[in-house]
């Protein structure tokens, strides 16, 4: 079964409810921001998290529109950001990171950058296929894999 919180994805197993057997860090990033994020409600955000169909990965949303995949079989994850730029046929996904601190490299957006009222709260993994679909605000970006 898996579970999740505001910071965190968790895997259980059924048969052992003490604790989960695999935990993936979302929104590690913000953890020094948890005061600010109770304060105006985002703390209270529900983020969907769903089972990948055909694979071994666990997907769910986060802020500033991005969707973040968790492989279990190669115990990576990757941050993916929906919007209309992306959402164009044949066009490959980029990469996201969210940097922390002062210094940050140039790929990487700020933590303080991060559009708290753009989030991707629910998605969907096709059963059999390699398809998502995630809900951004108003917007239903559909994505395909190989």
């Amino acid at each position: 079964m898996v579970s999740r919180d505001y910071l965190t994805v968790k895997l259980w197993d059924l048969n052992m409810d003490s604790r989960p057997i695999e935990t993936y860090n979302v929104h590690e990033y913000l953890r020094s921001k948890l005061c600010s994020l109770y304060e105006n409600d985002c703390i209270f955000d529900k983020f969907e998290v769903v089972w990948g169909g055909p694979s071994n990965s666990i997907l769910t949303g986060s802020y500033n529109n991005f969707f973040r995949i968790f492989d279990r079989t190669n115990n990576k994850d990757a941050c993916f950001e929906a919007s209309r730029e992306s959402a164009k046929p044949k066009t490959q996904l980029k990469h996201c990171k969210v940097g922390v601190g002062p210094k940050r490299r140039k790929d990487e957006i700020s933590v303080e950058m991060l559009d708290f009222n753009h989030k991707i709260l629910h998605a969907h993994w096709h059963p059999t296929d390699n398809v998502i679909a995630v809900a951004a605000t108003n917007n239903l970006y559909l994505f395909t894999g190989k």
